[in-house]
């Protein structure tokens, strides 16, 4: 069973992994952890077609630890997180939840859901996950389907927030399109969108857990091949959501703008209302990112994952947090947490003040990158090789004219012309690679060298 228990949630394939009797006792051990913070969890689920049978065996859980749930049905993942930190009206009082539970997927295939889970505004997660899952393996407890719940309008109260928060945008209309992927998103996009009259072209805002017409993952180019035809003649810039609404791909005609360069663009418009800000990236951001923002501010070197950078904000006080996948966590006017639909109206925010994007990014200096190569392995390995790469890589970096070696997550190997990142997953059996480099013939030869040295990392760990 612990192969579910993640470092950043908790994920498995419904019935198979995620039983009634394993869902239930997540429930009762999570509410003992929220119950020492205060009386109310807020629950929310995804578009998943057996996320509200999870929802039930989950509540049942947390009402055998005795919590109390405040339950807001279908919402994105952002929507379960702002309720962590906007207060609800229950009895006649006023009530912020001590913890939050997201079920979702978020853009694994169908079969699988999971579990967000956030305790005194806080992610849960890594050690406190791992705990978690040796207390319900060793557990026995029968718990009784008891499913009793308080229901809050939670996409009703976020989107409300949201539209005052970007009254100023009122009746804009900057020609764009939307693609929700048939997740979440949608049933807090469209409501918002036309609460304040801006017009959008819709795909496929309808949530539908089997995700009929493309698979929820922005970040991989083929699942955005709809938008871009509509992009091509009927809209001038484009959004895509992941299944649970906390990922964003935006896009003009031109371009996929990642989730590095958008939080660059969001630096330089803080700092063009005079502020200095601190940008948090992760290993896999562009080396302009960093540099460009050192600039006009200050950049952190941090590792990957929503819960670490969520901390790591905290943390520092920085005004932003972003991965190249498209998490893009804003400090600044917000609450810290990913938010894909917040980095929406972020944006139609720049695109009103005159921001170009394009023209922006033509100003950029001109680098070569891979995406994301991932190296099958197993779990067992995958961290020894990782160990044995940092050694061969200590001990012969003279030799293989090395400027610097990064250590905070995997390793992220700096030459003068560009730089190489091998990290091991924590979520799954593989080693992700990305390069990048100043030259076509640079990127070759960093790609080629690390490749060669993974392969020799291999043999070490056998």
């Amino acid at each position: 069973m612990q192969h579910i228990f993640r470092e950043y949630d908790i994920r498995g394939i419904f019935q198979e992994d995620l039983t009634e009797e394993t869902v239930k006792r997540i429930g009762y051990y999570l509410g003992k952890k929220i119950k020492e913070r205060g009386d109310y969890a807020v629950v929310t689920y995804d578009a998943r077609t057996h996320s509200p049978t999870l929802s039930d065996w989950l509540v049942s859980g947390l009402n055998a630890a005795e919590v109390i749930v405040l339950h807001g049905g279908m919402a994105p993942t952002p929507v379960n997180y702002f309720c962590n930190f906007n207060p609800f009206e229950v009895a006649g009082q006023e009530v912020t939840p001590a913890g939050g539970i997201q079920i979702t997927g978020s853009h694994n295939p169908p079969e699988y859901n999971g579990f967000k889970i956030t305790i005194g505004q806080q992610p849960f997660f890594g050690e406190d996950i791992y705990a978690l899952g040796r207390d319900v393996e060793a557990s026995e407890m029968a718990i009784p389907t008891v499913t009793d719940a308080i229901s809050i309008p939670a996409v009703g109260h976020y989107v409300d927030y949201l539209a005052k928060a970007f009254a100023h945008l009122e009746g804009f209309d900057p020609n764009i399109a939307i693609d929700c992927g048939n997740g979440a998103a949608g049933i807090a996009v469209e409501p918002l969108l036309e609460k304040l009259g801006i017009p959008a072209k819709k795909l496929y805002c309808e949530p539908d857990g089997t995700f009929p017409n493309h698979h929820p993952d922005p970040s991989e180019e083929e699942n955005l091949q709809d938008l871009k035809k509509v992009l091509e003649k009927e809209a001038h810039y484009g959004f895509a959501f992941d299944g649970d609404g906390d990922r964003i791909a935006f896009l003009s005609r031109n371009r996929n703008f990642k989730g590095d360069i958008l939080a660059l663009f969001f630096a330089k418009e803080m700092a063009g209302e005079g502020k200095k800000p601190t940008v948090i990236g992760e290993v896999k951001c562009s080396q302009i990112m960093y540099d460009e923002i050192d600039k006009i501010g200050k950049a952190i070197m941090y590792k990957t994952g929503h819960s670490n950078l969520k901390v790591k904000l905290k943390e520092t006080g920085a005004d932003l947090a972003a991965e190249v996948s498209g998490h893009i966590f804003f400090n600044d006017r917000y609450f810290g947490y990913d938010d894909a639909i917040y980095s929406m109206m972020r944006i139609l925010e720049m695109l009103r003040n005159g921001f170009d994007f394009d023209a922006e990014y033509d100003k950029l200096p001109t680098l070569y990158s891979t995406d994301e190569i991932k190296v099958q392995t197993t779990d067992q390995k995958k961290f020894a090789i990782i160990d044995a790469l940092k050694k061969i890589l200590v001990e012969r970096k003279k030799d293989l004219a090395i400027r610097d070696i990064v250590t905070i997550d995997g390793v992220r190997v700096i030459f003068d012309d560009g730089w190489g990142l091998v990290r091991a997953s924590n979520t799954t059996p593989i080693l992700v690679t990305r390069f990048e480099a100043k030259s076509p013939e640079a990127l070759e030869r960093i790609q080629s060298l690390m490749n060669d040295l993974i392969e020799e990392a291999k043999k070490t760990v056998g």
